[in-house]
């Protein structure tokens, strides 16, 4: 059975995993990566639940007003640091000047982008670029702009439709004129398209890709059915020994940050978190408790409660990667990797966690995640209570530790006494050696 699942997906996952597209993707979010960071950590100091205790409303109004800055040149505008990550790495794994696309592309955003602020009552501000635009709600536009400006650039510069320069140009002033013609172009061509779109169908196309595709796609990913699809999917893959989290990552990214972004801003405004599925939701109460499979729990019920030397000595060595959620050693050594024994608490553990999770949530027990960016390594309680800013999403994290450790615990025991009758086990019949000297000669005669 599992040949014949392995030869369906390994294939499938080896094709994403390679794909030209979704590691570009995953790059450009990276790149992002750090400058969300900082304006999570200047929301958190923000919101401090304890900063009205000990500073007056005006000293506290007036630190939040210094600090807001941080998340709105950040957060609210990532979708700008996205287009130029893919242009720029896009271009990269074409062997084009990288850099150059990068700048093509967020340009190429702009030009799609409406430099008018819209007001109530009907009256707009031209020249100004609404944040919204360059942050969830322009996040899929600038996704499919930056490919597509990207393709367009390579190709120019790839058919030589290039200005070279004489030797002993700076190479600086080379590589611009070089990208002169294939910017123009496609310049040009997103210009074109802005024109059709605003003059002959009077909208923009923000408008259209968000009420088109962004809209629809966001709401079905943030719905629990199609994140526990996601959340199997990760397990199983890892299972055959694939990154689980790259692969489906890859594609589930865009509308998790997606959802991320508008939980960010929601929050920064009013204090209200709409979704509760988002990237934080997926990293905190899954890959937060131990990493991928949430194996924190297991380490500890194999050092508290099992007995075999072999599991002891894995659980030792997972315990400190495991408590900043890094968990190979575990489903390399325990193993997980095609180990049918565990394939059931693996794959069931994290669907069962997701929903209590969501629906804990959703029922208000729990806040959901204010959608500030906690890097994935800190450990189990802290990120739970820095994500949803309550200690009861660190508690939530602690009663999800004890879940796991209810599923996990019969398929551990089982093995475990397998080890241990293995471990006592001791050979009935030794090799012997006879050592039989001859004049000069030693010759080894098997005792057996």
């Amino acid at each position: 059975m599992f040949d014949k699942i392995s030869a369906i997906l390994v294939p499938i996952a080896g094709r994403l995993n390679n794909n030209r597209y979704l590691g570009v993707l995953r790059d450009a979010f990276m790149l992002a990566f750090p400058l969300t960071i900082f304006g999570s950590i200047m929301v958190v100091l923000m919101n401090l639940p304890f900063l009205d205790k000990i500073m007056s409303q005006t000293a506290l109004e007036g630190v939040q007003s210094a600090l807001n800055i941080a998340p709105s040149a950040t957060i609210s505008i990532m979708s700008v640091f996205v287009v130029f990550g893919i242009g720029y790495y896009l271009s990269k794994s074409y062997d084009v000047e990288a850099v150059f696309g990068g700048v093509i592309a967020l340009a190429s955003f702009l030009l799609l982008t409406p430099f008018l602020l819209e007001q109530e009552g009907g009256a707009s501000i031209a020249g100004v670029i609404p944040v919204d635009r360059l942050g969830a709600k322009g996040m899929f536009l600038g996704m499919i702009t930056g490919f597509l400006s990207a393709e367009i650039y390579r190709y120019f510069v790839q058919k030589k439709f290039v200005i070279n320069m004489p030797q002993g140009v700076p190479p600086a002033v080379s590589k611009s004129f070089a990208a002169l013609i294939p910017a123009t172009l496609t310049l040009t061509t997103f210009l074109l398209i802005n024109i059709i779109i605003t003059q002959g169908f009077k909208t923009n196309m923000h408008d259209l890709i968000y009420n088109a595709i962004q809209a629809p796609l966001v709401g079905l990913g943030s719905g629990i059915i199609p994140t526990l699809i996601a959340i199997f999917f990760i397990q199983i893959l890892w299972f055959f020994g694939l990154h689980g989290q790259i692969i489906i990552n890859s594609v589930m990214d865009p509308i998790w940050n997606t959802l991320s972004i508008q939980n960010l801003e929601s929050y920064t405004k009013t204090g209200e978190v709409p979704n509760i599925i988002s990237k934080q939701f997926i990293e905190i109460y899954t890959v937060g408790m131990g990493g991928t499979g949430m194996t924190l729990a297991v380490v500890f019920t194999i050092l508290i409660f099992l007995k075999s030397k072999q599991l002891k000595q894995v659980a030792k060595l997972g315990l400190g990667p495991g408590l900043f959620n890094v968990n190979e050693p575990i489903i390399f050594g325990l193993p997980i990797v095609m180990n049918p024994l565990i394939l059931i608490p693996w794959i069931l553990a994290p669907m069962v966690i997701t929903c209590i999770s969501y629906f804990a949530m959703a029922a208000g027990i729990v806040p959901p995640p204010t959608g500030v960016n906690i890097p994935w390594t800190v450990p189990i309680f802290i990120s739970g209570v820095m994500a949803t800013n309550s200690l009861a999403g660190g508690l939530l994290q602690l009663f999800n530790l004890m879940i796991v450790f209810v599923i996990w615990f019969p398929f551990l025991k089982f093995i475990d006494r397998m080890n241990v009758k293995n471990e006592k086990i001791v050979p009935t019949e030794k090799t012997k050696q006879t050592n039989i000297k001859g004049e000069g000669d030693s010759i080894h005669v098997d005792g057996n």
